[in-house]
Order: structure tokens, then C-alpha cells, then sequence
């Protein structure tokens, strides 16, 4: 079968994904690779413990990707995700508690993640994007192989898949085996933090169940403007647990100097009644919450100096265990399993999991772009932000221009990769590099930053714009060379202003706006007849504001957009000789919860590819990481 047909034959909200094998899937690779920045971490490994934070082992190691790990009802199995298959393509798997005995259980080239087995150990459900690259709940029959897809129909799944997430996440069994409760974002709204006005979405969950042959779908639990997820069932299965927290720190969670200051809790609520009970007070972020008891309930706090296992047992000692993330209990609340990430970044070109037979698809740091002579540019992001240039294989690679020999900007700020050189781009003879030097992101408004352009030997440093314009960044050449269009940010202490694309005229050095907007990453054709950049859309009767891709002519003219959907859109770049443009997207929604993340900070962003009309319009990549700033390297240049 051939993955192009498998991943890019159809829409994406009606491609069905097969379960075929990936033995049926070998890659015959006869294009040039797809780059790609892929943000999660570079290793996992699964490890046990008694619960008192004792004899701390290692139970399974790939050396890839494994996590998610529980506990089988008889605490004999411990099922699993492995990304042993290749960088970004998840399967489930089984062990014995020991770690002996590994099982593969699925064998998909979609996301199959956060299983859980059925009390008696016959039946797994776990989340699958199998059915139009959306997470849902799946169960599948251990003997039989057999499968069905619990929310993904009429009635369950989002009503406009257009205007609302609809993922379906962590299902956790009953203990009597009849009901699967999880979480969910179904009918939500596609809203940025900050009150709508960030570019990353939040979440917002709710907890349903449903009963193992599709019926029965209800919610049990559900809070305005708050985030509930990680659903477990009490011993005598009239309770179900679970974490709760405001849906914009489903963001803020993500960031490492943010998260020290919010807060969530646990809370149960009874089946029946809906009646709700708050088990925890006060700071820190709760998570992962389980019963060990009737009595007792275990779970982790997430960052901080108080991270680790706490219980609501009053007096009972926390738990510190460093890094551990994800845990799972034994049933008789003797041992707990978790995994351990490890950030030490990827190299260039890296192998990740290729969900196309004709290219292989590698890692790249941020913004690669590639002259004629097929050298490539980009952003030095994983090491301080600066820019170096190198062949499309990581070879002959050197450094252009400097960040912290040059710049004058703040160490914090670049450390936070908000500030740096951003965007490099090439000049059409490939005698200059072009890009932005200041600050970015959340400081657009509140920091300088300058255009600057570079030989590509590292001499001839010029800067292109002066202090009238506040901000100035993303660069791009004009085909012939005489004009750079770029994105202008205005001064705003409370928040970044819209601003728009402008065009530098290299010879006269006067500057024209061409567009006004809350725009962004601006990208001259390969022909030189249209800008295409991304731009915040206000969604009618909300606050915020959504991001898609759009053109524009040189001359300010002929404005079109080619996205539409209330998710958002950015990363965009001309292919093909600009017959194509790659971007990032959120239209197949969040593979996990956001909470369970670490620095990824858009989960639900995948690769796409559409005509430069923005038609036909098909997916790239499936997995639970963030997927951004894709470029395919030119024929000849690998």
C-alpha cells in the first residue's frame, strides 16, 4: 500500500485509515526528504518502583520512545506505548510486570496511545487517530484483533468539526468491565490563551462515559472554563476521579516559568448523581490522579519544587522521584510505573518514522531554506538562535552570523527562544542571507528587533531597517532581488499590535506597507507575484482570533485566503517552484491531553500540503508531538 495514497488520498476529515501492518508499508524512497522540526523529547524510557519511591528500576527500554505505561487489573501486564517503530509513529505494546515478555498489540502508521486493559485482561481501549487523523476511543478485542471506534460517530463526535476540536482522550475501564469513562473537547471552541489571544489554543475537557458497545454516551462531569481530564473509577465503581483545572493553564502548564504558578485539583464525582468532591487544596499542579483505595487517593504533582507523588491520605509523605512523568499504580498500590523523558535534542537530519514510500523524512532545527545552488539556511534554535548555513546533509555546516558575539540581546530571552536570528532567507544569486535580529513571539510589542542581512562567508554584516520601525522581522527576497517583504510589529506595553507586511526597496531603502494585520512569516513566491503569509482572523461572536494562510500581490493588491478553519495555520513555505505550499496545521486536534506535555507547546500541529490556490489540501504527518517548519529539500541538493 502506498502511504502517499494511505495519508494524502482524500480530506482529512473523511480519510479512513486502514489498519494495515507496516510490513505492508516499506519505504522505496525516490524523492528528496522531507524536513521537518519536530518539538517533544529525544528519548523515554519506562521505569518501575515500589511506591514508597524504593528499588527504582528500569522495566523497558528501546532505546526510542516508550510511555504511557498501566497496570492490567491482576497487576501481572504492564501496557504501553513504543515509539520503537521509528521517531513519531506510536503503537501499543504489552510486558509482563517484569518487563519480560513484550507484546506488540497494534501496528499502525496512525496514533494508537493511552491504553488501558479491560478488567479481565480481554479487550484494550486506547486512543487511535486510525479514522480521519482525529483521537478517539477505540477498544480492540485481544484474541480476535477485533476493533471498534466508540466516539467516532454521529451524535458523539464535534457537531462542525470545523469549529471545534473533537479528540477523545485517557480512556479508563470500569471496574465491573461495562463502562469506559474518558475525557473530551468535543464541542469546544478552537480558542487561543490569553483570553483568545494567543496563537497556541487551550483546551478544554469535560469527562464522559459510554458503555463498551457504543451506547449509554453521557457526561458526567463538566465546569465552564475549566479543563477535567484524566478520568479513574473507584474500587466499588460509583466515583469517578480526576484532575481540574482553568483551560488557559492548559498553556501555561507547558511553560516552564509559568507553570510554578498555577494550580489545579482533584475532584471526584459520584456516577449517579453528579454529586462533586474536592479532594486536594492550594498550590501546585495536580495530575494523574488514581484510586488505591476506597479511601485513597494517589497522584502526581507536576513541577515545581514540590513535584512528585502525593496522596490524600492526611500526613502521608510525598514521593520524590525526579523527571518521572505519566504514573500508574499497581492495583494493590504496591508499585508504580512512569516514564523518564529525556530533552537533549535530535541532530540535523535525523530519521523520524516516514509516513510517505517516495521520501524519507528527517529532523531539522527551525526555518530551513535553500538557495539554488542547493545550500541551506536556517535557525540555529536548538543551540543560541543563531544563523549557520550548511549542505542539505549537515555537511560543511558553519555559522553566519553569531547571536551572542553580535546581537547585544538578552541571554534569558534567547535562552526562551524569544529572541534570537529568526528566518533566514537566501537572496535569488545566493550571495546573502536575509533575517530578523531582536526579540519575538510574546515580546513582538514589547521588544526591538531589526532586519539584517549577511554574505553567506559571514562578511558584509548590514542592517536594513532603523529605529522607526519598532519591530521588523521574517524576511523575505523578492524574485529579482531588489526588495525584501517583511513583517512589521508596533510598540504596545500590554500587548503586541497588529502591525502587517511591508516591503523594503534595497536601492532607495524606503519602505511601503502592503498589508495591515495581525501578520506574520511573509514568503515572496518563486515567481515574484505573490506574498503569502499567516494572519490572525477574528472568529464572529468570540474575542479571538484564529490563523490562517494567505497571498497578497507585491503591490498590496489581490488579497486571498486559503485557510479557513477556525484552528489555526502558520509555517507556511512555497514548493514545488511555488506550485505547492507545506504548513503547519491544528485541524485533527489534540492527540492527548495538553496538561501531560512538556514544552511542546503546540501538541495538535501536523505537516500539510495544498495547491498554491489552497486546494486539495492533505496531511503529512500523524503523531502526538508537534510537527513545524516543514521544507522539502530541492531535487539535487541531498
Amino acid at each position: 500500500m502506498d502511504r502517499r495514497k494511505f495519508l494524502g488520498g482524500a480530506s482529512v476529515t473523511a480519510l479512513a485509515l486502514l489498519h494495515t501492518p507496516l510490513s505492508g508499508l516499506a519505504a522505496q524512497t525516490t524523492e528528496p526528504p522531507l524536513l521537518l522540526n519536530r518539538i517533544g523529547p529525544s528519548a523515554s524510557q519506562i521505569f518501575i518502583a515500589n511506591a514508597d519511591g524504593s528499588n527504582e528500576r528500569t522495566l523497558i527500554d528501546s532505546a526510542s520512545l516508550d510511555y504511557n505505561a498501566s497496570f492490567s487489573a491482576d497487576g501481572q501486564w504492564i501496557v504501553f506505548t513504543s515509539e520503537r517503530d521509528g521517531l513519531g509513529n506510536s503503537n501499543l505494546y504489552r510486558a509482563r510486570a517484569d518487563g519480560s515478555q513484550v507484546e506488540r498489540l497494534t501496528d499502525s502508521p496512525a496514533v494508537e496511545d493511552a491504553a488501558s486493559l479491560s478488567p479481565d485482561g480481554s479487550q484494550v481501549a486506547f486512543v487511535s487517530t486510525r479514522d480521519g487523523f482525529l483521537a478517539n476511543i477505540w477498544v480492540m478485542d485481544l484474541k480476535t484483533k477485533a476493533l471498534r471506534n466508540l466516539t467516532g460517530v454521529a451524535g458523539i463526535q464535534s457537531a462542525d468539526l470545523n469549529k471545534s476540536p473533537s479528540g477523545f482522550f485517557r480512556p479508563s475501564w470500569s471496574p465491573d468491565g461495562q463502562w469506559i469513562a474518558f475525557s473530551s473537547d468535543r464541542n469546544t471552541s478552537w480558542k487561543g490563551h490569553h483570553d483568545g489571544a494567543g496563537w497556541e489554543h487551550t483546551q478544554a475537557l469535560s469527562i464522559y462515559i459510554i458503555r463498551t458497545d457504543g451506547s449509554g454516551f453521557r457526561q458526567v462531569a463538566t465546569r465552564p472554563e475549566y479543563s477535567q481530564g484524566s478520568p479513574k473509577w473507584s474500587p466499588d465503581g460509583k466515583r469517578i476521579v480526576f484532575y481540574e483545572t482553568l483551560s488557559e493553564y492548559t498553556y501555561w502548564v507547558l511553560r516552564p516559568d509559568l507553570l510554578p504558578k498555577i494550580d489545579s485539583q482533584i475532584v471526584s464525582v459520584d456516577v449517579a448523581s453528579g454529586e462533586r468532591q474536592v479532594h486536594t487544596s492550594g498550590p501546585g499542579f495536580k495530575i494523574s490522579p488514581q484510586y488505591l483505595s476506597q479511601d485513597e487517593i494517589a497522584y502526581r504533582r507536576k513541577g515545581g519544587e514540590g513535584e512528585g507523588l502525593y496522596s490524600t491520605v492526611q500526613g502521608k509523605a510525598a514521593v520524590k522521584i525526579a523527571r518521572l512523568r505519566t504514573p500508574s499504580w499497581s492495583p494493590d498500590g504496591q508499585q508504580v510505573v512512569y516514564e523518564k523523558f529525556t530533552w537533549r535534542g535530535w541532530k540535523q537530519n535525523q530519521p523520524l518514522y516516514s509516513w510517505d514510500a517516495s521520501r524519507d523524512y528527517r529532523y531539522t532545527d527551525v526555518w530551513p531554506a535553500f538557495s539554488r545552488d542547493g545550500w541551506m539556511a536556517l535557525t540555529a534554535k536548538g543551540d543560541d538562535s543563531s544563523v549557520d548555513i550548511m549542505r542539505a546533509d549537515g555537511s560543511q555546516r558553519r555559522r553566519i552570523y553569531d547571536v551572542s558575539k553580535s546581537s547585544g540581546l538578552d541571554p534569558t530571552l534567547v535562552k526562551r527562544g524569544l529572541a534570537g536570528a529568526f528566518y533566514p532567507v537566501w537572496s535569488p544569486d545566493g550571495e546573502w542571507v536575509v533575517f530578523g535580529v531582536g526579540q519575538w513571539f510574546t515580546q513582538r510589542g514589547k521588544g526591538r528587533a531589526k532586519l539584517m542581512r549577511v554574505r553567506r562567508d559571514g562578511t558584509g554584516l548590514e542592517q536594513l531597517t532603523d529605529e522607526s520601525i519598532f519591530n521588523a522581522g521574517f524576511p523575505s527576497y523578492s524574485a529579482d532581488g531588489k526588495e525584501i517583504a517583511f513583517r512589521i510589529a508596533e510598540e504596545d506595553p500590554n500587548s503586541a499590535s497588529l502591525g502587517g507586511i511591508a516591503v523594503l526597496n534595497l536601492e532607495s531603502r524606503k519602505v511601503r506597507v502592503i498589508a495591515r494585520g495581525y501578520d506574520n512569516l511573509p514568503l515572496w513566491s518563486p515567481d515574484g507575484s505573490r506574498i503569502m503569509f499567516t494572519r490572525g482572523v477574528k472568529i464572529p461572536g468570540t474575542k479571538w482570533s484564529n490563523f490562517d494562510i494567505f497571498t497578497v500581490h507585491p503591490d498590496g493588491t489581490h488579497l486571498q485566503r486559503l485557510t479557513t478553519h477556525e484552528s489555526s495555520d502558520g509555517h507556511a513555505v512555497w514548493t514545488n517552484g511555488g506550485k505547492q505550499i507545506l504548513w503547519n496545521g491544528a485541524q485533527g486536534g489534540y492527540r492527548d491531553e495538553a496538561c501531560h506535555y512538556d514544552n511542546t507547546f503546540q501538541p495538535y500541529g501536523q505537516l500539510f500540503v495544498m495547491d498554491a490556490d489552497g486546494s486539495n489540501k492533505r496531511q503529512l504527518t500523524d503523531n502526538i508531538w508537534e510537527d513545524s517548519t516543514p521544507q522539502y529539500v530541492p531535487p539535487g541538493a541531498n
